[in-house]
């Protein structure tokens, strides 16, 4: 049997035990109880009631021997009267409370006998009282003695002799009928008092049964009280070491087992938690870091807001130099028309200087002030480059050979000669300074596109730059996250180290208690 089962049947057989004394003793109790409702409840209420009925009848049978005494006076006979009543009160009740108790069929067969005997005496105690009655209406107590007291007066033949008569001779059948009552009164006595005695007689058997049964129930308590422990302290002994013997070898086993588990957690406990607090450490100097990687993170969210703001200017001076350039490019091209004019001028020119060269013979002094005015047109030519300064100076020169000219007409053929020459080079130069124009208006047209180019990736920039903002913004947000996410970890960390603590010392504790539990094992 394992220990459950020991246990289990070491605990029914103390409970058998203490059962079967439990048993006898409440056997025993329990007849005892019964005897003791017997008399209690059955004898002594039927005792007590019978009684109450033979002192009822003995009170009416003396009260009635009492009515026949003619010395007695209408008061002492009133009260006989109401002694008889309270007599008839008592016996009823006597009847009422021994009606309602148990009876055996020894009992019961007296009592109706007893009835048999009562109902006669019943009858005959009516009759002595309708006499009575009678006699008392007469209304002489005494009719003896009123009868010699009539004859000593010589009233032999009186009414009131008849009278006398009349209660005499009631009062002589009211002695007759108490006679009569008189029997039947001790036949019903008899029997009364043999239903008494059958009471008294199962009183006493019920009272001897109860000693039996408090000898028994003693007896019972007896064994209960030495045997019942000496059998008890045997078995408890027998099964203690049928019991302690297999549990010590297993309770040793399992000891060592956990002294040596015990150990063990302890050591991986320990092991745990410098790992833990380890972990703590290593949690705490990253959220450290987190902390800082969420202000730097915070900064450059910042600097990107900053650079996406300056990106925006920048787009904006883009766009500025842009107009700025279209602007220098419609300059340029008016320039280009205003030099193709000149060009155009200058041939015209040419062609006006060879006709003057045509008729310089004819006006010499005019020839000479062309030619003048061709040597300044010449030097407006060269000046040309510096937007027409030179037309100033030109129209001063002008209007000095317009004073040469008349003396100096003889130079005008040399002059046209100069003009002309002075006009190649100008159309010459004229040609070059379109072209450049064309190059400038090209390096124009470039420079637009560059800056439209450049305006374009500088809105790519500003789109990079806005798309940076948002990602760094949320990269931010999500490190503050982090950073809380770590907070709680450091908090689960710090706790972890404190809950491992707590198995160290809770593994400690359930160690020194196998130790202790070894040293009393």
């Amino acid at each position: 049997m394992n220990l459950q089962t020991r246990l289990i049947g070491a605990f029914l057989i103390m409970g058998l035990l203490v059962f079967l004394v439990a048993w006898v003793g409440w056997n025993s109790t329990s007849n005892l109880s019964q005897h003791i409702d017997t008399i209690g409840k059955n004898n002594l209420p039927s005792i007590e009631a019978l009684w109450k009925i033979n002192e009822g009848q003995t009170q009416i049978e003396s009260s009635e021997r009492a009515l026949i005494n003619p010395a007695l006076s209408q008061a002492e006979r009133q009260e006989a009267l109401n002694r008889i009543d309270k007599a008839w009160q008592q016996i009823q009740d006597g009847f009422k409370a021994y009606e309602v108790i148990p009876r055996i069929s020894e009992e019961d067969a007296l009592y109706k006998q007893m009835l048999k005997y009562w109902e006669p005496w019943k009858q005959e105690d009516q009759e002595f009282l309708r006499i009575n009655q009678e006699f008392e209406k007469v209304g002489i107590l005494d009719p003896l003695g009123l009868q010699l007291n009539l004859i000593n007066q010589g009233k032999s033949n009186s009414p009131e002799m008849a009278r006398a008569k009349t209660a005499s001779n009631l009062l002589n059948k009211l002695s007759q009928q108490y006679k009569v009552i008189r029997l039947e009164y001790i036949k019903t006595e008899k029997a009364n008092l043999a239903v008494i005695e059958s009471n008294k007689k199962q009183a006493d058997d019920a009272y001897k049964l109860a000693q039996n049964d408090s000898r028994n129930t003693q007896l019972a308590v007896l064994l209960g009280m030495t045997v019942g422990p000496l059998t008890a302290i045997s078995l408890g002994i027998a099964l203690s070491i049928a019991i302690a013997k297999p549990l010590d070898k297993a309770l040793k086993g399992i000891i060592n087992m956990i002294v040596s588990s015990s150990t063990e957690i302890a050591a991986t406990i320990e092991q745990q938690e410098r790992i833990a607090v380890q972990q703590a450490a290593s949690v705490n100097q990253t959220t450290t870091t987190m902390d800082e990687l969420g202000a730097s993170s915070r900064q450059s969210a910042m600097q990107a807001e900053s650079a996406l703001e300056n990106a925006s200017n920048v787009l904006n001076m883009a766009a500025e130099g842009s107009k700025v350039v279209h602007k220098t490019q419609q300059g340029m091209l008016s320039l280009t028309q205003k030099v193709g004019a000149i060009a155009e001028q200058v041939l015209h020119l040419s062609q006006q200087t060879n006709q003057i060269a045509n008729i310089t013979n004819l006006v010499s002094d005019l020839a000479n002030q062309t030619n003048m005015l061709a040597i300044n047109a010449t030097v407006e030519a060269v000046r040309s480059g510096e937007q027409g300064k030179g037309f100033g100076v030109v129209a001063r020169e002008i209007r000095r050979l317009a004073d040469e000219s008349k003396k100096s007409s003889a130079q005008i053929n040399d002059l046209v000669n100069d003009i002309k020459n002075a006009i190649n080079k100008t159309v010459m130069v004229t040609d070059e300074g379109k072209k450049t124009l064309d190059n400038s208006l090209k390096l124009t047209e470039g420079t637009a596109d560059n800056f439209n180019k450049v305006a374009n990736a500088i809105n790519s920039v500003v789109v990079s730059s806005q798309q940076i903002y948002l990602n760094t913004k949320q990269q931010a947000i999500a490190i503050e996250q982090v950073v809380d996410a770590m907070n709680l970890l450091n908090k689960g960390a710090t706790e972890t180290a404190s809950g491992i603590t707590q198995s160290r010392i809770g593994t400690q504790t359930l160690n020194k208690a196998a130790l202790n539990l070894t040293s009393l094992v």
